[in-house]
């Protein structure tokens, strides 16, 4: 195992290595004799057999078995932890004879495991234990006496989930009935481990000392302990009684030892908590036992009973309960006043220390054993305890907890009720004894609650319980004595009480909490008893004897204080609820007298401090009592000694009221309660309580007219909002005023109301201030309370639904920007409207309740910016439309009005769409809206359909409607299509529209589209109609369907023109309307495509060729099924042209060459218009072109090329006979469009032509062609641009594409191939159409470039820029050299280049700004070409250059165009990555200012490094101190760690970079191409990696400067990502480039080892012998390439060390590749040996970086030295002085 606090090797998941030794011993059959594994002697149980067949026993143990028992026996605790449960798992698998065979051995093991100190093995032993008894059941008999007594201690575990898995097991293995014999058959075993571990055992003995520490052995013992403790106690409750006498001797030993009594004092709580539970469980079963012991018994429990540990109080003062009660003579034990009473008084003063739940529940019963001798004088004995027990009530502790103090206050009344039991005599001491009770203890308890509401509601509820006892008591006429005993107590009490109550309502200084205390405590002595116990939760508490007597006294008693209690229905009810002193007779006057004239004194007493000092504390006590107590007395006791009031006109209203001025009730309401409401003089809700209690007193019609007079008022609206919510909140309130509510007035009242409030008028009589109220009241009224009635009536409900409805849809709709000032009205009629929906039932059956939905459904259904609602009352608002919604559809049952819900709806959604203008924010919340709608639809039960047909019915637009809205949408996609061949026109009328479409507003056929089609899906998938069945009566579903795919199809040709359409087709994703769903709902949706492509052609032709592509993949419709055959396309229209362009790469083969050979046919007998007409040569020319282009496979001649040479010939006898139609030297601004298109497509003719049969063309023929191609030329270069109309711009693409084709095809032409041209064609392209092409392309390309400047520029644009670009890229490099420009040089500009090359790079270089991608694509090539060129003129002047005695380092500059274009995009890119970190990747959104900005930038740094590679070693070193000293190469690397990609990892490549056959965008190569990317997001990433990688290979020596001079951060970045992406692929290539290297050296072989990535240079010239070896770094090129020794012969050391110094330098500080340092350095190394001397600055003949010789000879020593070695010491040392002799140098 090794030492314990070693740690344990990673993923080593085996805890040591003694299992497996234990295994391999198991494994060794027949080599070892056996092994011991718990006992000396195979006899034992502990021996465990390790070799099977020696003994007839060991044969029954499985070999697995033996193994897991081996490891149990091991220290570590994680082995025998897995072992345990490796064993449980083996004991479900194994045999039931392989699982006995290894019970012998399982006890021993068992009885030691099951107490292991980690207790998980505990658990995991005892769930094994469960799984083996389950197993072996009956078997497990023989072994029982020897793991009882363990198991027993194992179920009394202080680890409770290890107790619970024995309780278990012992369950499995004994059923409840069995359980007392098991252990009874067992109990001398038992006891014997269990005397052992409590009296024998000692934390030494448990536990190995060497193997635990101290602490852990302690623990150890305390837990046996503890558990042998309680397994003793489980044993006695599991024994039956005549066993338990028979363990008396054995019980008797232990009691006999003094350290089992010194158990109660130990130090440990867990040992003192199971002592006393052992003598509970003695006292129960062995109480002679308890007796003959008492002496010890007595002390060590009552003498204890402070102990107050959470653990031990329980145990311990149940102990005491159970040793008071079994022995009689306990206390003649123990020293009751000085030991165990003080120990008392302590608990009790502190409250039980927090332990009060324990100990106070045991009180009573602990006192009632108190002897009298004990007591001594009761008064001062019962004095002192219950003092003590109201101290601890008083304590901090007690007050914090609710419970505390609950059990105190429990306990303090039951022992006072037990004492007034114990004392109810007539004797003198009796008598004081309960006036000390009542006076001493029990009134000031009560003052004490009055001040802590905390403490009021369980003493308040345990004194009425009391009371209600006594009053019981004093009717007893068996015992006179003790009946005038409790009155005598009663009179007491209420005489104490009622000086109390009376003595703080004085006060000067009373308190509201103490009004609230007697308020309270009147309440609860007022309630019936019935109320009381039903609001306590009910528990188990003391009884005394002699209330069983007393409970049919309870059962017939009559509830006394009915009358008083303002809260039954029964006399609310009545008619006439008068006086209620007439129900008293049934009352009890011990409680009913004194608590009336309490509180009629108390009202008095309040009424004094109103009138005299307008106490409003007061008054709320007032309003308590009158609300709690009403009666007619106790208004006539409120009114005595009291004038009329203000309030005399209210008589003055009606004589109906002067007539209830006899009601004491009535006056009291006009000459107090009015006035004090009219004075404001407290919260008006106690008013309105008090209302109530004067309408208690009234009968029905007093009511009314009050309460009507009431609403009158200044304040009436206040009155009644509080009535009503009252009346809401309490059905009796409500009975009381539901005919006033009834009622005509209050009805009109809320109507007006209603109104007032939706206008917000100013001449509205409710404060400006309780706005709020008055919704609630509104909402109370629009509600269903009791009995599921409406509150006020029904018509008056209908009209305020009305009033609200026109609120929302009249008054707000009228301006919509005012929604935000009326916030506060939307937001309480969103209350009142969800209220009203959810609580009446059939609510939505008035007409006003649906259009007041309708109205808030439209309000959801628009933006937030166009309805300006916040975002609280949009969500308020969703959800009354929801709850009114479901509730509608509960109610209608699918029936429903015709001009309802739902058809409003619909109708309105119709509107919205299709003559609104919605931007993608609306449209979406339209359809989110109309969503919810559906959903709640479909999940109706049953499904309406009539709601479903409603829906689609309104909102499908007719024929006309449907025309109107194709006819809106801007056919500004048409250029673009056009321009990309994939329609043809020879019209303009549909190509009107040059503005770009930039409104973020969605056209009308887009929204109801996606509107009718999301209903329609959504109808289609829940199966609510059959699939024969038509949704709408008019215009089918694959109609419906077609409308929507016309929509998203108009989206996809419009997504470059306007990016609100991208949000639009976003939008619709997220709604999942697509094709495929589209496709999958409507069966029949080819055939209605296919038919409006054949009748309309243009958009719906795209749209029909999209879905059949669509379902040609999925496998969905046979096109040929949709036209049978090609000659339902003739005569050709130009919708039959545009669906035959469009569908032509899905039809058959033989159906296109019928189609060729048909239009070839006929297009030899067209003649003069028929040429350009659609259905002549035009279409013709169409048909045959899109057949040819489109999937006609030419190559396996499926079209012979005769057919090709036939037409060719055709349009050569036009040209014949036909020229006017050819535009040749004409004006193309005024060409007709026929002509355009016909010359359109004779040039896609030429183009297919050139591309399949070049060969076929003869001389004569390809004069035509090439002469036409020019002629043309001519013409479109004089008129062209950007703003010429579409199919201008399209017969300009053809003409450059042409030429384009033209280019690549002759270049392409080998001596070999071109024999099959005819003779002279390549020299007369080259000597002349060459020339006279470019001569015009070149000059027409920069003007048409130089109009992109503050243009916005269109797809059409950028395809004319395209074709342009592309033409132009071809341009010969001789062509471009002798270029015909105008010049254009700069002033101040530094160059060696001629004038022509100079001027065309100043022309072509600043077109690198250029925002179009394709003019800086195609500059990018046509620069490209030259730059390999341009290093040579500085070549020439570096060797004519004389530095004349000048020692400073020469530098020179890359071409100054190209450096001018990085400065002034350095600044851009400053601005772009301004605050981003170097290493952080930035995305660049594709057509910004940025993109074009960094694409310059890139673009250009490609021309550099490739003019770079292609300089000589010296230039290089000079262009790259020029780089290193201007900055610019820092400032490129450090844009290009923001531009590359995080991870360039190609997608579906594995992440790890270290993988074989990795891919990444350094590994593959990236070409620059003209055409546009179909993912413009990854360009700017590829191209910024291209870069980077070449920086690295062309500038390895200048890019390692720049990285050791970073700080930290950057350098860690750029190594880890250098190392990880670029190291391996330029570490390949430079070991591969040595591989394949043609170049050779004499005397010096070189060899690669790519494995190792070294490379080995041996250099050899007569005896000499040198053997090196390069060896590339993993972070190559930024980490040094390491020169290492190998074989030397004939060169001295230190002449080896000067040149493994140089070849350092030279691989190191050198630009170039490994072949070239090591050519460098075989060159110096070659100059040594002809004698050239070296310098003796640097010590090497060639210089390390300019690559120049030793030239600087010093006049006095004639030493040479490099130029550039003076320089720097020269400057470095200050001195002029030669390095060697040390003279002035010269």
């Amino acid at each position: 195992m090794g030492g314990r606090n070693k740690q344990r090797t990673k993923g080593n998941v085996r805890p040591s290595s003694s299992g497996k030794a234990a295994e391999l011993l198991a494994k060794d059959k027949g080599t070892v004799p056996g092994f011991t594994g718990f006992g000396a002697n195979q006899n034992e149980l502990g021996y465990v057999p390790a070799v099977q067949g020696f003994e007839e026993v060991d044969s029954l143990v499985d070999a697995d078995f033996r193994l897991v028992l081996r490891k149990m026996s091991k220290r570590d605790a994680t082995t025998k932890l897995k072992a345990v449960q490796e064993f449980g798992a083996m004991c479900k698998e194994k045999h039931l004879e392989n699982i006995k065979g290894v019970l012998p051995y399982w006890s021993r093991i068992y009885c030691k495991i099951s107490l292991d100190h980690d207790r998980r093995v505990r658990e995991a032993v005892q769930q094994a234990f469960e799984i083996l008894v389950l197993q072996v059941k009956r078997n497990l008999a023989p072994y029982l006496k020897s793991i009882m007594g363990h198991w027993l201690i194992a179920q009394c575990d202080t680890y409770n989930p290890a107790a619970s898995a024995a309780k278990v097991a012992f369950q499995v293995a004994f059923p409840l009935n069995k359980q007392p014999e098991a252990v009874a058959f067992c109990k001398e075993e038992i006891m014997n481990i269990i005397c052992d571990y409590i009296l024998k055992e000692t934390p030494e003995t448990l536990s190995d000392p060497q193997s635990l520490p101290e602490e852990e052995r302690e623990e150890k013992y305390i837990r046996i302990v503890t558990s042998s403790l309680l397994a003793l106690k489980k044993l006695l409750d599991l024994l039956p009684e005549n066993e338990n006498i028979v363990l008396k001797n054995r019980l008797l030993a232990i009691l006999s030892q003094s350290k089992f009594w010194k158990y109660s004092k130990h130090k440990t709580p867990q040992i003192r908590s199971a002592f006393f539970e052992l003598i509970i469980a003695l006292c129960q079963y062995l109480p002679e036992l308890m007796k003959f012991e008492a002496a010890r018994v007595c002390p060590a429990v009552l003498l204890n009973i402070d102990d107050m540990d959470p653990v031990v109080c329980p145990s311990v003062w149940a102990a005491a309960l159970y040793v008071l009660t079994c022995i009689e003579d306990c206390w003649v034990h123990v020293n009751a006043k000085k030991g165990v009473l003080p120990k008392l008084w302590a608990v009790l003063k502190e409250g039980g220390r927090g332990l009060a739940t324990s100990v106070y529940p045991s009180l009573l019963p602990f006192i009632s054993k108190i002897p009298e001798e004990v007591i001594g004088s009761k008064i001062e004995f019962f004095t002192l305890f219950f003092n003590t027990v109201s101290k601890g009530l008083q304590s901090e502790r007690a007050l914090m907890s609710c419970s505390e103090s609950s059990a105190i206050v429990s306990a303090f009344m039951e022992c006072l009720c037990f004492t007034v039991q114990q004392n109810l005599g007539n004797i003198e001491d009796h008598q004081k004894l309960q006036q000390m009770l009542i006076n001493e203890q029990l009134l000031p308890l009560l003052n004490f609650a009055l001040k802590n509401p905390k403490l009021q509601s369980g003493t308040f509820s345990k004194l009425a319980d009391t009371l209600a006892s006594w009053e019981r008591r004093t009717d007893n006429s068996d015992i006179e004595e003790w009946a005038a005993a409790y009155k005598r107590l009663l009179s007491d009490f209420w005489k104490g009480l009622s000086q109390a109550c009376i003595s703080q309502l004085g006060s000067t200084e009373v308190d509201e909490n103490v009004l609230e205390g007697i308020s309270s405590l009147l309440k609860c002595m007022g309630k019936p008893k019935g109320t009381t116990e039903q609001s306590v939760r009910k528990k188990g508490k003391i009884r005394f004897i002699d209330q069983e007597e007393t409970q049919d006294y309870e059962s017939n008693a009559t509830n006394h204080l009915e009358e008083l209690i303002f809260g039954t229905k029964k006399t609310l009810e009545s008619e006439n609820l008068e006086d209620t002193s007439r129900q008293r007779q049934d009352s009890h006057p011990a409680r009913i007298v004194p608590l009336e004239a309490l509180i009629c004194e108390l009202a008095k007493l309040s009424m004094t401090f109103i009138n005299e000092q307008n106490s409003e504390m007061h008054l709320v006590f007032l309003t308590t009592l009158i609300s709690s107590f009403p009666s007619t007395k106790l208004f006539t006791i409120l009114l005595e000694n009291d004038k009329p009031g203000s309030a005399e006109s209210f008589f003055e209203a009606s004589n109906e009221v002067k007539a209830m001025a006899s009601n004491p009730a009535v006056r009291f309401l006009t000459q107090k309660l009015l006035v004090w409401v009219k004075d404001d003089k407290t919260d008006l809700g106690f008013l309105v309580d008090m209302l109530y209690s004067v309408l208690h007193c009234c009968d029905n019609n007093e009511r009314k007219i009050i309460l009507n007079q009431i609403s009158q008022m200044e304040q009436g609206w206040l009155l009644v909002f509080h009535i009503v919510q009252k009346a809401c909140l309490d059905q009796v309130k409500y009975a009381a005023v539901s005919d006033w509510l009834k009622g005509e007035v209050l009805g009109e009242k809320l109507v007006l109301l209603a109104d007032e409030l939706c206008t917000m008028g100013k001449t509205s009589s409710w404060p400006k201030d309780a706005h709020s109220q008055s919704w609630v009241l509104l909402s109370l009224a629009l509600s269903k309370h009791f009995s599921n009635e409406f509150l006020i009536d029904e018509l008056y409900i209908e009209r305020i639904i009305d009033r609200l409805h026109n609120a929302l849809s009249k008054d707000l709709s009228k301006d919509l920007s005012k929604t935000q000032a009326l916030e506060p009205m939307l937001s309480f009629i969103c209350d009142l409207a969800s209220n009203f929906f959810c609580s009446i039932k059939g609510c939505l059956q008035m007409s006003t309740a649906e259009d007041l939905l309708s109205t808030i459904f439209q309000l959801c259904a628009q933006s937030q910016e166009k309805t300006h609602l916040s975002d609280a009352d949009l969500q308020k608002l969703q959800q009354t439309w929801l709850l009114g919604l479901t509730s509608l559809i509960k109610q209608q049952d699918g029936n429903f009005r015709k001009c309802g819900f739902f058809h409003s709806s619909a109708t309105w959604l119709k509107t919205q769409v299709q003559a609104s203008t919605l931007d993608v924010k609306s449209l979406q919340v339209l359809l989110t809206c109309t969503s919810t709608l559906l959903d709640k639809l479909k999940a109706a039960q049953p499904l309406p359909r009539g709601h479903l047909i409603t829906l689609i019915e309104c909102i499908v637009p007719n024929n006309s409607e449907w025309e109107n809205l194709r006819q809106k949408l801007t056919p500004q996609w048409l250029s673009k299509v056009l321009l990309m061949e994939r329609l043809s026109l020879n019209k303009d009328a549909l190509c009107v529209g040059a503005d770009i479409y930039s409104s973020d507003k969605i056209p009308n056929h887009l929204c109801i589209t996606a509107l009718l089609n999301f209903v329609l899906l959504h109808i289609l998938e829940a199966n609510v109609f059959s699939e024969q069945e038509e949704i709408h009566s008019v215009l089918s579903t694959s109609e419906i369907a077609a409308e929507m795919l016309y929509s998203l199809q108009w989206c996809e040709e419009m997504k470059d023109f306007c990016p609100t359409i991208e949000k639009y087709r976003e939008m619709l994703l997220q709604f999942e309307i697509t094709h495929e769903r589209l496709m999958k709902a409507c069966s029949a949706l080819s055939e209605t495509l296919f038919s409006r492509s054949l009748q309309s052609g243009l958009l719906w032709a795209l749209t029909a060729s999209q879905f059949i592509t669509q379902t040609k993949v999925i496998g969905g419709c046979e096109l040929k099924q949709l036209y049978i055959t090609v000659d339902r396309f003739f005569p050709l229209t130009e919708a039959c042209l545009h669906t035959i362009q469009c569908i032509a790469p899905s039809l058959l083969q033989e159906d296109k060459n019928l189609l060729v050979t048909q239009c070839a046919a006929k297009l030899s007998t067209s003649k003069g218009t028929d040429i350009t007409n659609l259905n002549g040569g035009f279409g013709c020319l169409v048909v045959i072109n899109s057949c040819l282009q489109k999937g006609t496979n030419v190559e396996d001649h499926h079209i012979d090329g005769q057919l090709f040479i036939d037409v060719l010939n055709t349009i050569k006898e036009w040209r014949s006979y036909e020229e006017e139609i050819f535009l040749f030297d004409c004006n193309l601004k005024c060409a007709d469009s026929t002509l355009l298109g016909i010359n359109v497509e004779i040039l896609r003719f030429l183009r297919l032509l050139i591309k399949h049969f070049p060969t076929s063309v003869t001389s004569e023929q390809w004069d035509f062609i090439m002469c036409s191609v020019l002629t043309w030329l001519e013409t479109m270069s004089e008129i062209v641009s950007l703003s010429s109309k579409p199919l201008v711009l399209h017969f300009v693409c053809q003409i450059c594409g042409m030429l384009s084709d033209l280019g690549r095809m002759f270049q392409a032409i080998t001596p070999e191939t071109g024999t099959a041209f005819p003779p002279n064609l390549t020299n007369e392209w080259n000597n002349f159409f060459v020339e006279g092409a470019y001569g015009q392309l070149l000059p027409l390309f920069l003007k048409i470039a130089a109009e992109c400047k503050g243009t916005v520029l269109l797809p059409s644009s950028m395809c004319l820029l395209t074709a342009l670009g592309e033409a132009s890229a071809l341009i010969p490099l001789k062509q471009l050299m002798n270029h015909s420009l105008p010049h254009k040089f700069i002033a101040g500009q530094k160059t060696n280049l001629p004038d022509k090359l100079q001027s065309i790079l100043n022309t072509l270089a600043p077109l690198l700004f250029c925002k179009a991608r394709p003019v800086q694509i195609t500059i990018y090539l046509i620069l490209h070409k030259l730059m390999p060129g341009l290093p040579a003129f500085d070549n020439e002047y570096l060797k004519s250059y004389d530095d004349n005695g000048n020692d400073e380092e020469y530098v020179l500059s890359p071409p100054a165009a190209l450096m001018s274009v990085i400065g002034i995009r350095e600044e851009d890119l400053e601005n772009i990555f301004y605050n981003i970190p170097v290493g952080e990747h930035t995305d660049i959104k594709p057509l910004s200012e940025a993109y074009y900005s960094v694409l310059g930038y890139l673009l250009t740094w490609k021309l550099l490094l490739t003019f770079f590679k292609a300089s000589p070693s010296e230039l290089r070193a000079i262009y790259a101190t020029y780089l290193r000293k201007s900055k610019c190469l820092h400032k490129l690397l450090q844009h290009l760690f923001r531009l590359m990609p995080e991870n360039p990892t190609i997608s579906g490549q594995s992440a790890d970079s270290t993988s074989k056959g990795q891919r990444t965008l350094f590994s593959e190569k990236h070409t620059i191409l003209l055409k546009e990317p179909e993912t413009l997001d990854t360009e700017i990433p590829k191209l910024a990696c291209a870069v980077y990688y070449s920086v690295l290979e062309d500038l390895p020596a200048t890019v390692r400067l720049w990285w050791n001079n970073q700080d930290k951060r950057v350098s860690s970045t750029v190594d880890k990502y250098t190392s990880r992406y670029v190291s391996n692929v330029l570490s390949s290539q430079e070991i591969s480039a040595v591989q394949t290297s043609t170049q050779s050296f004499k005397s010096m072989v070189v060899k690669a080892r790519p494995v190792a990535r070294e490379v080995l240079a041996t250099y050899s010239v007569d005896d000499i012998f040198i053997e090196l070896i390069i060896q590339l770094p993993t972070n190559y090129p930024l980490g040094s390439i390491t020169v290492e020794s190998g074989k030397r012969v004939g060169v001295a050391v230190q002449q080896w060390r000067h040149w493994m110094l140089q070849l350092n330098t030279f691989l190191n500080l050198q630009n170039g590749s490994i072949i070239e340092g090591l050519a460098l350095w075989k060159s110096n190394v070659d100059k040594r040996f002809e004698g050239t001397e070296e310098c003796m600055i640097c010590f090497s003949v060639i210089h390390g970086s300019n690559y120049s010789l030793p030239k600087k000879a010093c006049r006095t020593c004639k030493k040479k030295f490099h130029s550039a070695c003076l320089y720097r010491w020269f400057t470095s040392s200050n001195k002029s002085s030669c390095p060697l002799c040390r003279e002035t140098f010269f």
